[in-house]
Formats: C-alpha cells, structure tokens, sequence
C-alpha cells in the first residue's frame, strides 16, 4: 500500500500509524573490547528508538569497516558479521526515516571521506536548514549535485549531507573542521561519529534529543540514552551538554563548546519516545509518565469501577491515575509480546483485525464493568477507536478514555515523524467531535501545564510545539522543509535520477509492523 509521501507502508492499522520514533545512536570506544558486539547489544536497548534499519561500523585504528540493512538490529546482524567488524571503536545507528525515506540506500552509520581520514556518521534527529546547506554544498562543488560520497549514490538524508559537509570544511583536523560546521546547524540533532581512531559526539544548544556519555572498565560509551549503557555494563557518566562537541581517543575525553546552551528538550520524550527506565536531565521518565497520570486523575476522575492501561506506554500513568484516583489498577489488555516484523503480508482478513493481532481483550476483567482506559496519545483517533470497540464488544458497560498529554495539534520538525497536520484528529475537532469518533463514553487529556509540572522541569527549557504550535528553533519556508526535501528534483543542483535512483527494485522484498514496511536486502 502506498502512502501520500510515496514510501510503502503495510501498518496493520496502516492508517493510523502511533507518533514514529526518531533514531537510536550508539558509540564505543574500548581497545581490548569487542566494540562491534557492545554496539549490538546498545542498539538492541535502543530498538524502539527506530525499526526501519540499522547499521554498525567499527575501525582497527586503519581501515573501517561497515555493515548496514534494512530490519531490525537481530534481523540484520549475525554472529559472522559482527565478528568482521572488528577493532577498537564502533558506532551503531537504528534508524526510523525523519529525513528522506525509508529505503536502504538511507541507512546509517554514512560514510564519507575528509583530508583527516574517513568518517562514519550516525545522527539522532532532524536539520531545519538542510535545503540551505545543500545550497552551499553545491555552490562547493560548481553548481552542480556532489558527485562524491552517499549523496551520489542516493542517500537523501541530512545525516549524508553533513558526512558531506565536512570533506571539505576549514580546519587542520577533524575537530577543527567539525567545529566549524557544527554552528551551522540548525534543528535537532545528536551527532556521533569516528575516524580510524578517534570517537566524536555532537549535541544540538537547544539539546532537544537525549544524549550520554558513559564509562566502561577499559573505554568510554556515548548513547541516546542510559538504558544502552547498562545494558553493556557502562556506568553513567553525565549527558552530553546542549551545545557541546566531545572527541574521545587515547588521550581521554576532550570537551568543546561550538554554541552556548539554550535548552529547548523535547517534552514528548518524557511522554512516549524514551524508554521509561530512561533519565533525562535528572528527573526519571518512568515517574513524569505515573506523575502524568496522577495529575490526569486529578484534573478529571470518573465513577468506574477499573483503571487499564493500553500496553505498554500507557501503563506507568495508568499506574498513576489508579494510585491518585483510588481505582483498583488491571491489565485488560494482554499483548502479543511476538507481533512485530516480518516477511509475510497481511492478508485483507488480517488487515480488517488490525490491532486485535497486537491486542486481547480479558473479557472476565473488563465485563459489566465502567472501565477507565489510559493511553499516552492520540494521533488520527482510529487506535483509541478500536480499543473502545474492543472494550465494549467484551462487555464493558462503560469506556472512558484518558490521554497523559495534551491534543496533538501540531507536526514535528525536529526527528518525530507524526502525521501531517491536516491529518491530526485534535486539529480541527472538538474535544466532544474526538469523543464521539472513538465512541467513548467520555475523553479527557491532561492539560499542558499538568504534564509540564510531571516532568519537573522549567517550562522555558522544553520543546512543546506538537502541543502548543510554539517552535523554538526557527522553521524555513514550507518549500525548503520536509522529509523528502532532498528527494525533490527541483532543489538546485539536485539530479531528478538521484531520488529514482532509490525506489524499490522489482525483486525487493517487503517486511511488516506497527511502523512502516521498507525495502530489504539480502
């Protein structure tokens, strides 16, 4: 099935796919150390960060070596490869496409060469001022596409068009040209990268996507978050600093400002992205999100009898509407731990069943009951709708669904792939029109200072434009914005091949989930 924006999508609810995660980053740097399989295992911790693809790169101090593909991190990686991918750094990437599409030649970690050696990228987020820095990457090359690195061979992303930046940057090493680059940057982004011998990470001043640094017994770890470095043994050193550009190697850790701090921390990471046992800027998301649904049982109770959660991010503020409402707490869904990816399609009978494949009613725990149903959002409606359908064909005499953040009204130009926002149910709807779409017996979000308050940081520091339609970092022009900006022939300089260059082949095969299907390679 094809989507308006040309990728193909087989989504079991395929038109109401959840708010898609950005990407996952992961850096190592340990003589002595299988780096390849750390690197692994962080990605794996890091999965729901991005499902589209991933990819791994590591250095012996001469050469790097990389191995990338659409899947997930276990579908693409074996035994074999990661015992390739041997040396003493590495850097893992997974990625869900924020800018250009989901196809193979997008994947990460990028490659590309400088006058200090060759360099592997991997970035967490999104670029506002790509179509700029295309421009001047054209006006480099003589007004013409750049005939060099991943851009030439069909790359769409901004990930490639900063691995292509930086050839020919001003400086006498990498860290001279990187700090030179990194202030035109604009947007969100978390940058990790390496040479043959030296690991590199980059968080944007406004610090809108988590980035760690941790320590390992004989090495360092950077990570979007700090659930990778416990899962290789890494203790916590502190997050990487808005604004701030560090280089590890023999030496130790290096640290530079390229900007100063304006915090600007995306307050949908504490609601759905991060992982709950994540830390973001000292406060534990796994208590905002119970704090979320304490304060949602505050702002609005109903007389029921059960509080359920929709597994498994809306169960921490369901735990707290229970906690603050004095509702017993019961699980009325049971998830299939084992739908996720996977070479078959669904047949039209599976599509109609949508997320009863993902989901069970109990019905001994939800009949004849007034049912409270907690769940972190509501994108387009249609999940919240047959959630409700579900509950009632199972017998509950009443459904009231809560939402632990406020409407989504507004797109996300900084690494979330939500609906556009013509297709965003609270843009445009009253609270009682959404109601009545999900055919709920009543709905209730939590108010924006509610959530803010949970997170325990200053509402000056947060990102909140999905809510509030208050972007922080200044937004281009529509025409020189977009996913698939870099796919759009009439960018100057830009090759109308580059981006068919990049479609599927007729002997692609295709895999499923709740996110997107993608084109894989053997």
């Amino acid at each position: 099935m094809a989507r308006a924006d040309g990728r193909l999508n087989f989504n079991l609810l395929d038109d109401d796919a959840a708010p898609q995660d950005e990407c996952g980053v992961f850096g190592v740097w340990a003589p002595g150390e299988e780096v390849a399989k750390l690197a692994y295992y962080g990605l794996y911790a890091l999965q729901h960060r991005g499902q589209e693809s991933a990819g791994i790169a590591a250095s012996d101090g001469s050469s790097i070596r990389i191995y990338k593909d659409i899947g997930l991190v276990s579908q693409v990686f074996d035994e074999s490869t990661l015992t390739a991918l041997n040396g003493h750094i590495a850097l893992g990437h997974c990625r869900y496409s924020t800018t250009g599409g989901g196809q193979w030649s997008n994947g990460q970690p990028t490659l590309g060469e400088t006058p200090h050696g060759t360099v592997a990228l991997g970035h967490n987020g999104n670029l506002t001022n790509s179509a700029e820095l295309y421009d001047r990457l054209v006006e480099r090359n003589g007004g013409v596409t750049p005939s060099f690195g991943e851009l030439a061979q069909g790359n769409t992303t901004d990930t490639a068009l900063v691995t292509a930046l930086l050839k020919d940057e001003e400086g006498d090493s990498l860290e001279e040209q990187a700090m030179a680059l990194l202030p035109t940057l604009k947007g969100a982004f978390c940058l990790v990268f390496m040479t043959e011998n030296t690991l590199y990470a980059a968080r944007d001043p406004q610090g809108v996507r988590p980035l760690v640094l941790g320590r390992l017994e004989r090495g360092w770890v950077v990570a979007s978050e700090q659930s990778a470095l416990a899962t290789v043994g890494a203790s916590v050193i502190r997050e990487i600093e808005p604004g701030e550009f560090i280089a590890i190697d023999a030496d130790g850790v290096r640290s530079q400002r390229f900007a100063a701090e304006k915090p600007a921390r995306c307050v949908f990471e504490y609601v759905y992205l991060a992982r709950p046992d994540a830390n973001i800027n000292g406060r534990s998301v796994y208590e905002s999100r119970v704090e979320m649904g304490r304060q949602l049982a505050r702002e609005d109770t109903h007389d029921a009898e059960i509080v359920i959660p929709v597994p498994e991010s809306g169960t921490p503020a369901a735990v707290g509407y229970a906690e603050a409402s004095g509702l017993p707490f019961a699980q009325g869904f049971i998830k299939n731990a084992y739908v996720g990816r996977t070479f078959i399609q669904p047949s039209q009978t599976l599509r109609q069943l949508g997320i009863r494949l993902k989901l069970n009613v109990q019905e001994h725990v939800v009949r004849d009951k007034r049912v409270v149903v907690v769940d972190d959002s509501i994108v387009r409606g249609n999940t919240q709708r047959a959630i409700v359908r579900m509950l009632k064909e199972a017998g509950a005499k009443e459904v009231h669904v809560k939402i632990s953040s406020p409407p989504i009204k507004w797109p996300c130009f900084y690494g979330i792939d939500f609906a556009t926002r013509a297709e965003l149910i609270a843009n445009g709807a009253s609270m009682d029109e959404i109601r009545q779409a999900v055919g709920a017996d009543s709905l209730s979000y939590i108010s924006e200072a509610g959530m803010i308050a949970a997170t325990e940081q200053p509402r000056s520091t947060l990102c909140t434009a999905c809510f509030s339609g208050e972007y922080p970092i200044e937004l281009p022009p529509s025409n020189r914005r977009g996913k698939l900006l870099l796919e759009q022939p009439e960018l100057p300089g830009m090759d109308p091949s580059a981006a068919s260059a990049c479609e599927p082949g007729p002997d692609a095969e295709f895999d499923i989930d709740d996110q997107s299907l993608a084109e894989a390679t053997s």
